[in-house]
């Protein structure tokens, strides 16, 4: 029975213009949004699928809203190769709401320019006051056609509730897939030490940079060596993201180390450090870094 809704609601997906998929853990978000893709794909439309999970990507490395564009069912064998990116700076979606927020948003109406069919596909947090209000405002800056709410009990009816009651939006309740096999933590972090090894893999250079280049600004008199290991979003000209770089503090300054440094302008500075030998992360925060509060 949840097979056949979840085809049905696939088909209502691959019809409309911008979908959100949200749901807890391992119901099946990422897998309807492929199969609704996939659909969309047969029948001859252009597929632009906005990952918004940052801490468990499908499309680049975590940390970052990822867009790829699907112009045929062949490039959903390359979906991981992200075609743009939005530097979040966390993989804990109840820390920097509004950066993910702004991002997911950024990224929907790029794709909307891109593509006939818009699927956003967002991060497993939806209850308490973090993440009701970080599906709410996701919903209320991109403008979905339709939201699907994909739950095992009652999980999703405080999200549902305020996504009917505030916003003209159609909302679809479905069951769980019951085909998703469950990802413990361990194999998820795993998963997530893999995407920053790739997406930080070799040829890496050192570039020195100035205190002038970061955003947030760097208050004066830092000791530059508190950024040592913080993961940095690279910047072009336009304010799109390259990709990832990770601040190395030497004798020497402070330098960046990123294979994407050609056309870089700026840095993004995020919210946890990255250890350059095991690429395990931990969460940090600027204020304290920059003011010790």
């Amino acid at each position: 029975m949840a097979e056949q809704i979840h085809e049905s609601l696939a088909r209502e997906i691959a019809q409309t213009g911008v979908a959100m998929l949200t749901g807890s853990v391992d119901t099946g978000k990422t897998t309807l949004g492929l199969l609704a893709a996939r659909m969309a794909l047969a029948e001859g439309r252009t597929v632009a699928y906005v990952d918004a999970d940052v801490g468990n990507t499908t499309i680049g490395p975590p940390a970052c809203v990822g867009l790829r564009v699907l112009d045929d069912l062949d490039d959903l064998d390359r979906i991981s190769e992200p075609d743009q990116l939005h530097f979040v700076g966390t993989i804990n979606p109840t820390r920097l709401v509004l950066q993910q927020v702004v991002a997911t948003a950024a990224m929907t109406d790029r794709a909307r320019m891109m593509a006939d069919l818009v699927i956003i596909d967002t991060t497993a947090v939806v209850s308490g006051v973090a993440g009701e209000t970080l599906k709410y405002h996701k919903a209320e800056l991109c403008r979905p056609d339709m939201v699907v709410a994909l739950q095992r009990g009652g999980e999703m009816e405080p999200v549902v509730g305020m996504l009917r009651r505030f916003l003209d939006v159609a909302v679809s309740v479905a069951p769980s897939d019951p085909n998703v096999m469950p990802v413990s933590p361990d194999e998820r972090a795993a998963r997530r030490t893999e995407a920053f090894k790739k997406a930080l893999i070799p040829p890496l250079e050192r570039w020195k940079v100035r205190p002038t280049v970061f955003a947030p600004t760097l208050p004066v008199g830092l000791n530059l060596s508190r950024l040592d290991n913080v993961l940095v979003g690279v910047q072009d000209p336009g304010g799109g993201c390259l990709g990832l770089g990770l601040l190395i503090h030497d004798d020497d300054g402070l330098r960046v180390m990123t294979n994407v440094g050609e056309g870089m302008r700026g840095l993004r500075l995020g919210s946890m450090r990255l250890d350059p030998e095991t690429y395990e992360t931990t969460l940090l925060s600027l204020r304290e870094v920059m003011f010790g509060v």
